[in-house]
């Protein structure tokens, strides 16, 4: 682990109180009416997309079913030529009409993001492995794009500040900021939460989050592939790329609580290991170095508690989503479903689904509507509490946030890379094997 090479040594860093208010100061500015979307004098919106994968494809494919005016994806942006031709063919298929991309905007390798952003493009949706994110949400504002930017917006502490600083700065030149946290955007969990924000079941005292599955598949290192191609081709299994599964996934769950209780933690104590991910020959390399199973308690200024739970295991309970208790009654909050003390329902959302379409509906019609949003504060503020249970996790050690917050440990610095040549951040031993956190051993602040 390096120290962020732009964090200057001994320079005071912000207090959860500073983190807190920064936030605050952005989430009122998104409320307010800004510039038109673009400046080009035409209601085409013009979307570039970097990181061409399937989470990449999908967002941009939902982007172009909106309907409240014009849109075309006039850029594409990634490592890899495979997978740039690989989206392009996907959403050719469904919106051939509304794509303008010769082959001069489709861009190849490291800094195919950069070349992107040089372009006219006036939206930009970032959906690379989020160890790049905050790099290229911080060059996008630079370059006075509008982003959506996908979730988890950092892998680390460094990151979460690069993209709050990057925030403030997209409010100061009047950019949209969106982060693909899609259930703040799904009509049914803006209602449930309504309703508990409320006081439907009374003072909230403690939550249950699950993000419980079977895992996501390895993709096996090829011949001839250098380290750092065969990092990012499987790099949800790195922690420098993916954050853990905590952080990747999980985050969305963490983030309803957050949302729901309208803060954030003040310290969580946490648990966790490799339970089936040990190495089995060379196949159990391709596990990298990421657990796969986490618990964690935090605890909240209010006095709530959130119990959490993330595992990638196989013939496991599985289950995502998110629930709540009261003094007067409880909620499954994933379900839309409100229960009295004695168990019996008392109130059932028919609000619609669909997040993922939605968010991207809300951020166009914002756009054409002359508001200008941005999330970027309570996604910083969610993808720092998933961070937060990682490094008590991987340390076995309580932490509180604003020791977190503090920390300087970068777990990678992606600028310095230029070429798949390039030594990856974190490299295998003599065995071919990845350093892995040990409880009680491995320090993380």
């Amino acid at each position: 682990m390096t120290n962020t090479p732009n964090q200057q040594p001994g320079k005071p860093q912000p207090s959860r109180r500073d983190f807190i208010r920064a936030s605050s100061l952005l989430m009122a500015g998104g409320l307010g009416i800004g510039q038109s979307a673009h400046a080009r004098g035409t209601d085409l919106i013009r979307v570039g997309l970097i990181g061409c994968g399937s989470r990449g494809s999908a967002a941009a494919i939902q982007l172009l079913n909106t309907t409240s005016g014009p849109v075309h994806l006039v850029a594409l942006a990634d490592v890899f030529p495979d997978r740039l031709q690989s989206a392009y063919r996907q959403i050719r298929s469904q919106h051939a009409d509304k794509l303008d991309l010769p082959p001069a905007r489709r861009f190849v390798g490291l800094d195919a993001y950069q070349r992107l952003l040089q372009t006219d493009v006036d939206l930009v949706i970032l959906a690379t492995p989020p160890g790049f994110r905050p790099q290229q949400f911080r060059a996008a504002v630079a370059a006075g794009k509008h982003v959506f930017l996908e979730k988890p917006v950092a892998v680390d502490v460094p990151g979460v500040r690069c993209v709050l600083s990057a925030s403030a700065e997209a409010q100061r030149q009047n950019l949209a900021v969106a982060v693909g946290l899609q259930r703040r955007h799904e009509l049914a969990y803006r209602e449930t939460i309504a309703q508990l924000q409320s006081g439907r079941i009374g003072e909230l005292i403690a939550l249950r989050v699950y993000w419980n599955g079977s895992g996501v598949e390895t993709r096996p290192r090829r011949a001839n592939q250098s380290e750092l191609e065969y990092q990012l081709r499987n790099w949800y299994y790195f922690t420098w790329l993916s954050g853990d599964h905590i952080v990747e996934q999980h985050v969305q769950n963490l983030d309803v609580a957050n949302w729901l209780l309208q803060e954030a933690p003040t310290e969580v104590n946490a648990q966790g290991g490799r339970e089936v991910r040990k190495r089995r020959g060379d196949d159990g390399r391709d596990y990298g170095q990421i657990f796969d199973h986490f618990f964690c308690e935090y605890t909240y200024p209010s006095g709530a508690h959130v119990f959490s739970q993330s595992r990638h295991i196989r013939n496991c309970w599985n289950r995502v989503s998110e629930h709540v208790d009261g003094t007067r009654g409880s909620a499954d909050i994933t379900g839309g479903k409100i229960y009295d003390r004695a168990g019996a329902m008392v109130w059932r959302t028919k609000a619609t689904r669909a997040g993922h379409q939605q968010e991207q509906h809300d951020l166009l019609a914002d756009l054409r509507g002359g508001r200008i949003p941005n999330e970027g504060q309570y996604g910083a503020q969610s993808t720092l509490t998933a961070i937060l249970g990682r490094l008590a996790a991987y340390s076995g050690q309580r932490i509180r946030w604003d020791e977190a917050l503090a920390s300087n440990i970068s777990l990678a610095n992606p600028d310095v890379l230029t070429s798949l040549a390039d030594p990856a951040p974190t490299l295998p031993d003599q065995h071919g094997d990845y350093e892995i956190a040990i409880p009680g051993i491995t320090a993380t602040l």
